[in-house]
């Protein structure tokens, strides 16, 4: 009786709703992520040969980057209001949206993931062969990784985080939930698919993490066994004034075996 009075009584958390809910919430959570995921996996995709272009042809760099953040500064109402007319109110429109506001962070960590492979390395890489294609995919790419990642995870945070925005049009996964418990004050279904929501966001941060560690091995820091040999080693050194002390102690058992003579 307790728990089904708390949909009565509109309380904040209820074991009843998520009982009497549980595909609706279901269906929320499905959408918001596979918006999520189309969209940092086609913002991904443009914003890799935009950042080429950009670095090849530094005259274009500036037009790049600086539409990419114009993008980023237009108001999510305003951006879905212009492609309104081209997609209509379709879940397209909402991909289309949240691609072009990803593509600011995508584009610049990108940039400055492949602007910090040392030179030394590409002349290596040169040195042994390789060619512009290759050596892009087997030297350049692995070392901007670390930057890329971080570049991808703010992405798909903050992706997780506009696709409840997509309510405006009623493609907006858990927010199309969050604007309806605003709207009706259902206390329960407000503040349970924002939770759904942060967990989303951090769980996609999570799971990108560790995607970065497993793909940068090189990154991590050296565990403590690493450092065992060294420190035997050392242990192994006898301390300095040792041998002098030795050959002193020596000579003084010599002079004392001579006086006894």
């Amino acid at each position: 009786m307790a728990a089904q009075g708390c949909l009565a009584a509109n309380d904040w958390i209820c074991g009843e709703y998520l009982r009497s809910r549980s595909q609706e919430l279901t269906d929320a959570t499905v959408e918001h992520l596979w918006i999520t995921v189309a969209s940092v996996v086609i913002g991904l995709v443009v914003a890799f040969p935009l950042a080429l272009l950009a670095r090849a042809k530094p005259a274009f760099a500036g037009a790049v980057l600086g539409l990419t953040t114009l993008l980023y500064t237009i108001p999510s109402l305003a951006m879905f209001s212009l492609l309104l007319p081209v997609f209509g109110l379709s879940s397209a429109l909402v991909v289309t949206g949240l691609v072009l506001y990803s593509l600011t962070i995508l584009v610049r960590n990108i940039l400055a993931g492949l602007a910090a492979v040392p030179a030394e390395a590409r002349e290596a890489a040169r040195g042994m062969g390789y060619g512009p294609v290759r050596l892009l995919w087997e030297v350049e790419l692995p070392l901007a990784l670390p930057a890329v990642m971080a570049g991808l995870r703010i992405a798909t945070v903050s992706t997780v985080a506009l696709t409840t925005v997509g309510a405006l049009v009623g493609k907006g996964g858990l927010g199309n939930l969050i604007d309806d418990g605003v709207q009706t004050t259902f206390k329960a279904q407000v503040l349970t698919a924002s939770v759904l929501c942060v967990l989303l966001a951090v769980t996609a941060d999570l799971l990108l993490l560790g995607i970065q560690r497993l793909l940068t091995p090189w990154t991590r820091t050296p565990k403590a066994r690493d450092t065992i040999p060294e420190t035997h080693s050392r242990e192994r050194i006898p301390p300095a004034g040792h041998g002098a002390a030795r050959l002193g102690a020596r000579r003084e058992e010599a002079h004392a075996v001579e006086g006894a003579n």
